[in-house]
């Protein structure tokens, strides 16, 4: 992952890239192929009968190419655009008209390089007791929590029927459902997270905020009452871990770290607005 501390920013966009002209991804049986370069994100354009990438100089010559392959193409009454992407060395979850990678499955590493890294950090300074997820994607925070800390209950809300479906087939959800040696799951709850009922009795000891839409931070987050209600779901001590960055925030904080960057970010302003101080 970045060094730096991220507050962060919206889930990657998977750039496809190519060394020479446009990159074309085409179906060929029940899959769909493009050679690309490793470790660029990239956004999918799709069409009809193909899906388009646009071309890019790769950073570093000489690095060999990654083919992706377009495992499944859906959409739902919650998200117009839902693909699922496989490379030798990730699976990802593209959402949405804005193409924002959501959820990815690491191959080769335990960790993504990315803020979903940063959640794993959550456990170890709240009290022992269940964690929600509110925007569960395809798993890809409840995949890294129990592989570090597999005790932990994790209790996931996805509003997305259809995403649960491709994530149980095609990301391992499944066997997160399932308990580990220490006891620790994920269960899933289909619905909106926001919701008066999207909560347990005594509270939760920590909740992971990652809530999108067309690759922005949904717009109740940028109100303070959204925070104190949800706020209100915690046990004493339990803390709440946000991704509040977005496809179309222009404030940078890799470029700039001084408080006054930082809290020109709509979601950060509703933060510091209901908790003074804090």
């Amino acid at each position: 992952m970045p060094a730096t501390m991220l507050l962060t920013f919206s889930p990657p966009r998977l750039l496809l890239h190519h060394h020479h002209g446009q990159a074309k991804l085409r179906q060929q049986r029940s899959t769909a192929r493009l050679a690309l370069l490793p470790r660029r994100a990239a956004r999918l354009r799709c069409a009809p009968d193909e899906v388009a990438a646009t071309a890019a100089e790769p950073e570093q010559q000489g690095e060999e190419e990654e083919e992706f392959v377009l495992l499944a193409s859906n959409r739902s009454d919650f998200n117009e655009v839902i693909m699922v992407i496989d490379s030798p060395s990730n699976r990802y979850l593209v959402l949405d008209p804005s193409r924002n990678v959501h959820s990815i499955l690491p191959k080769k590493s335990a960790w993504t390089n990315s803020y979903w890294d940063e959640f794993v950090s959550l456990p170890p300074v709240v009290p022992r007791g269940p964690v929600a997820l509110l925007g569960l994607g395809a798993g890809t925070a409840a995949h890294m929590m129990l592989e570090v800390w597999p005790w932990i209950q994790l209790i996931g809300w996805e509003i997305d029927p259809t995403i649960i479906e491709l994530s149980r087939d095609y990301f391992g959800m499944s066997s997160l459902e399932k308990a580990t040696e220490l006891g620790g799951s994920l269960s899933v709850r289909i619905g909106d997270a926001l919701s008066p009922s999207a909560t347990v009795e005594g509270g939760f000891a920590g909740i992971v905020v990652d809530l999108f839409a067309d690759g922005k931070v949904l717009p109740q987050l940028q109100e303070a009452e959204t925070w104190l209600e949800i706020a209100k779901k915690l046990m004493p001590d339990g803390r709440i871990m946000v991704n509040c960055g977005g496809a179309d925030t222009p404030v940078s904080l890799a470029a700039d770290t001084g408080v006054s960057s930082w809290v020109q970010n709509p979601t950060i302003k509703a933060l510091c607005s209901a908790f003074p101080g804090q």
